[in-house]
């Protein structure tokens, strides 16, 4: 089997040391790589663009490696280890742990729709050159399209909402093929010729996840590169891969939500002024402020409490290997709705409602709150959490799971 060709730019040095093989060592790795994040995180915000300085700072940590199994050089932790690594790196810049998350998610991909061949082709190199994965599989939109051309494909189109792709190694993407009326969902790395990444990410929150668009221009797809041929109907366990993409948005959330409760909570204790009329000598003592604080707690409590049973119950989903059953899939996916939605509401209300405890004087801008719902805000918007508790609705009054979809 051919080897995977990158460009020159990309034959990266190994990561410093080994990947992190002990949870104690990744936890540390992962600390350390959120506190040097949340150093720059609120003027990072403000710029803009692509933070190359800081993804390399994350491809050193080893921690790419994380979801890799170990036969292939990774460190094989489980799902629930790579979520709270989102989580943590999330509280201190949801724009980084998003690619970070991304990049899990790809290797996520290629474990659930490749062949033990392909895994080998792919996930080797993502460890020995510690490749950075990206993405182009938005599979709302059709714009890419493959076209049979030999014993492969050819791919043309534009595919937007490409988060991760800039300043990536390898891409993941879908491409319609229109005879079948189904997608092919395939792997290349991103220096291919035909293959330009644009930086078009203009939104106002999630600055920095390079979300840019990917143009296809005649790019030549080969056989070993497609990890799932059009007109495939994938095994439920295949489908788990939308379960692993909801969960990381949960724990972006939830860790969105968990950074601004701890910078509201150290701006009260440590810089905030008692209202007039409150009685006390400290803001902190405010009952009105211990109010929010609680109804805050509450909101992040409850939803990290049903990530993490999310999480686990997809571990244990995946442990399952190929005798899962669409209702066990279908079990995962009402876990991951659950926490979905509080994690979304979380997130929201307190990255919002953080002000209504802080006061005037913490919406300046170097202390750069507003970053907190700003994310929140774009990135709950990748699919309407309405359509969750829909779900959760059919699930609970017909025992109806959830279809499996992209989404779902």
């Amino acid at each position: 089997m051919a080897k995977i060709q990158t460009h020159p730019d990309t034959q990266h040095a190994p990561a410093n040391g080994a990947a992190p093989a002990r949870a104690a060592d990744t936890a540390h790795a992962v600390q350390s790589l959120a506190e040097h994040l949340a150093a720059s995180a609120v003027e990072r915000d403000r710029q803009g663009g692509h933070a190359a300085a800081e993804r390399e700072r994350i491809r050193a940590s080893g921690l790419l490696r994380l979801s890799v199994p170990t036969q292939y050089g990774g460190t094989g932790a489980n799902w629930s280890t790579v979520l709270t690594a989102v989580r943590t790196l999330a509280e201190a810049d949801s724009a980084l742990a998003h690619l970070f998350g991304f990049h899990h998610l790809q290797v996520a991909g290629v474990l659930l729709y490749g062949t033990p061949e392909q895994h080998e082709y792919f996930l080797r190199p993502t460890v020995e050159r510690d490749l950075f994965w990206g993405n182009a599989l938005n599979p709302l939109d059709r714009r890419v399209v493959a076209r049979v051309e030999r014993d492969g494909y050819r791919i043309d189109g534009v595919k937007r909402f490409s988060s991760g792709s800039v300043g990536s190694d390898l891409l993941t993407f879908s491409a319609w093929h229109e005879a079948s009326d189904t997608a092919l969902i395939a792997a290349l790395p991103t220096r291919t010729d035909g293959i330009t990444v644009n930086p078009d990410w203009d939104a106002f929150g999630q600055r920095q996840t390079d979300s840019g668009t990917v143009r296809f221009d005649h790019v030549r797809l080969d056989p070993v590169q497609v990890l799932q041929a059009p007109g495939v109907e994938p095994a439920p366990r295949a489908t788990l891969r939308s379960q692993v993409a909801q969960l990381i948005m949960t724990n972006l959330y939830l860790g969105i939500a968990s950074g601004a409760l701890q910078e509201a909570r150290r701006y009260v204790r440590d810089e905030a002024r008692p209202w007039f009329a409150s009685g006390v000598q400290r803001h902190a003592d405010d009952p009105y402020v211990q109010e929010r604080f609680g109804e805050f707690w509450l909101r992040v409590q409850a939803a990290r409490a049903l990530a993490d049973q999310a999480g686990q119950r997809l571990d244990a989903a995946l442990a399952r290997g190929p005798s899962l059953s669409a209702d066990e899939r279908g079990e995962v996916a009402v876990a991951g709705a659950q926490a979905k939605v509080l994690a979304h509401r979380a997130a929201l209300e307190v990255g919002n409602g953080l002000f209504d405890v802080t006061g005037a004087s913490s919406t300046a801008a170097p202390y750069g709150y507003d970053r907190y719902w700003r994310n929140a805000r774009v990135h709950t918007l990748h699919d309407p959490v309405a359509y969750k508790i829909r779900d959760l609705g059919r699930y609970a009054l017909l025992d109806q799971i959830p279809e499996a979809t992209a989404y779902s």
